[in-house]
């Protein structure tokens, strides 16, 4: 058994069998995903259409592939065709484009609307007090299956300091179950943050480092 078989086992020992643990394999190997699959992941998360493209041949092991990196519209019809989840939906742009592209080819897409919940500048996501109106416009895609929510959380020294974000995101993730059916997944944490998440209410985490070790 290898390095990243044994920390997947170790892993999902630890984590609570509701939460279910998304792979992140930005840059990794079709070897190194392939290990943790055979630890037991069984989703694969990837940041990029090209990279997914290359890797995703190689991989001969069952598993489901997410996009939990951006997406940019002009590369939706690839995405479609890699991915049975988009995690980031975070513009009406791109709902559009998942739309019509699925509607052409008589498929639904399942996503997740990835939240913004610190209102950092530089990341993408739908404000926190936008996800409502923004959920009610969805309601007329009939081609996009709306799942969840989604949210990065900005980087801290401490995980600690992300907690009262994760808890801010959970009572929104609850009012939106309330208001819209199908809202089932909570997409937050990770590596460094992905115990504080579930204790915050998070049912899916996405994790890297812990799993594969640091970048090379």
């Amino acid at each position: 058994m290898g390095l990243i078989e044994e920390r997947v086992k170790k892993l999902l020992k630890e984590i609570p069998p509701h939460v279910t643990v998304v792979a992140a394999a930005k840059t990794r190997t079709a070897e190194e995903i392939e290990e943790a699959i055979r630890g037991g992941i069984r989703i694969i998360g990837e940041n990029y259409v090209q990279e997914t493209r290359k890797v995703k041949e190689k991989v001969s092991l069952p598993c489901e592939w997410h996009m939990i990196g951006h997406l940019q519209t002009n590369k939706v019809k690839h995405a479609l065709k890699l991915f049975s989840m988009i995690q980031t939906l975070d513009s009406l742009k791109l709902a559009e484009a998942l739309e019509k592209r699925c509607r052409k080819e008589g498929k639904e897409i399942r996503v997740l609307v990835e939240v913004n919940i610190a209102h950092e500048p530089q990341k993408f996501g739908i404000p926190p007090e936008d996800v409502f109106d923004f959920l009610e416009k969805l309601r007329e895609f009939h081609h996009i299956r709306v799942c969840g929510l989604m949210t990065m959380g900005p980087p801290v020294p401490d995980p600690e300091e992300i907690r009262p974000l994760f808890r801010r995101m959970r009572e929104l993730f609850e009012r939106a179950r309330e208001r819209f059916s199908g809202i089932e997944i909570l997409s937050m944490g990770m590596s460094d943050t992905y115990k504080i998440a579930i204790e915050e209410g998070s049912n899916m985490v996405r994790i890297g480092t812990a799993i594969f070790g640091r970048r090379r």
